[in-house]
């Protein structure tokens, strides 16, 4: 079966990553999570004191580019890679609220996106990978044979997210997870680099009412016609 590039987009909480991550085991495909990578660099930020809740240094973060170090790292256990940063896992931290709340404006600086997107390109330069993001079939891989763009109601995602938060025992409120969500699709949507919209030939796929395994057995089925006919 010939290998090919898939590119998942679409708005946050709504199980990309999750979904990569099932494709690339099932297809032996590589997967890179890229919101990880910009939550890394969000998390650097908020560690250094570049941003918080009343302020952000966009010219210190863009002059300590040059010395972050992204790498992921396969974990047999878990049976993905983990995100390491500058040679220290930080898969947890990267996945909490607090991050959650800087991860869109952080990704709204062009000299991010660009350092990002050449090490992106890189990854996929030999195809038989699985990459999900917000540009990800409109910027990084524009030549995607597959693209797919996920999206639900942000209630659904809210609560999905919610649920996810609670039950790796963090304090979080419904509302706080809610209102977190709408700011990160508004963001997304209107940053002058790279917004996250659909690309043309993409799939959308609405996954408010599908569980994992039958939103996985759509996409599969799109893979399968897919490598049938090239």
């Amino acid at each position: 079966m010939k290998k090919i590039t898939i590119a998942i987009d679409g708005f946050s909480s709504t199980g990309k990553s999750t979904l990569a991550k099932q494709l690339a085991n099932h297809l032996e495909y590589v997967y890179v999570d890229t919101g990880a990578m910009y939550r890394a660099v969000a998390l650097l930020a908020m560690q250094n004191g570049y941003i918080n809740a009343e302020s952000f240094d966009t010219q210190t973060l863009i002059n300590s580019l040059p010395n972050i170090k992204l790498q992921f790292k396969f974990n047999p256990d878990l049976g993905f890679a983990e995100m390491y940063l500058n040679d220290v896992n930080v898969e947890t931290e990267i996945r909490t609220i607090e991050v959650s709340s800087f991860v869109s404006k952080v990704a709204e600086v062009s000299e991010v996106r660009t350092k990002l997107v050449e090490q992106q390109k890189e990854m996929g330069k030999d195809k038989a990978i699985v990459m999900d993001g917000r540009d990800i079939g409109t910027v990084v891989f524009p030549d995607a044979e597959l693209k797919i763009f996920m999206t639900a109601s942000a209630s659904t995602r809210a609560q999905r997210r919610y649920d996810e938060l609670v039950k790796k025992g963090d304090a979080v409120t419904f509302d706080e997870v809610l209102a977190n969500v709408e700011e990160r699709d508004y963001i997304d949507t209107h940053r002058k680099d790279s917004p996250l919209v659909m690309a043309e030939d993409a799939i959308e796929i609405d996954n408010s009412h599908l569980n994992r395994e039958e939103q996985f057995d759509v996409v599969l089925q799109l893979v399968n016609e897919i490598t049938k006919t090239i």
